[in-house]
């Protein structure tokens, strides 16, 4: 795959996201993957997905930066969203949660086949109140 076609990969999926079309994730996401380094199933994101996405349903993920090397895109991300269930263990606080995220995942056939993930949790968690 070109770069162009890793970066519309990677904006369609971001798009998909923002939708909170997570059962959309079958088009992004092979069948089998390593997130974070542990082996998992994309039904295992998929229902991690539409956990925050019942917990902050209004989540957005907003792409500020992105760089495409071959078969790995490396995004900075800005995410968004209201607390208004129970997420990461904390009770809804009604909260405007605002934090970044850097996303690298690698692509294959034009699917994520790795996908690394990693947030400011302090952010998080100095807006959660915990």
């Amino acid at each position: 795959m070109s770069d162009s076609d890793v970066r519309e990969v990677f904006e369609r999926y971001i798009d998909a996201l923002n939708d909170h079309d997570f059962d959309r994730m079958t088009e992004f996401i092979h069948d089998e993957l390593v997130e974070n380094g542990r082996p998992v199933t994309r039904d295992d994101v998929i229902a991690e997905l539409k956990g925050h996405g019942a917990a902050v349903p209004d989540f957005t993920w907003r792409v500020q930066d992105i760089a495409i090397d071959g078969d790995r895109v490396a995004a900075r991300l800005f995410n968004k969203g209201t607390h208004t269930k129970e997420w990461l263990g904390v009770a809804p606080t009604g909260a405007t949660l605002e934090f970044a995220e850097y996303a690298f995942h690698k692509v294959r056939d034009g699917r994520f086949y790795e996908m690394n993930y990693l947030i400011d949790a302090q952010a998080v968690q100095r807006q959660l109140g915990s």
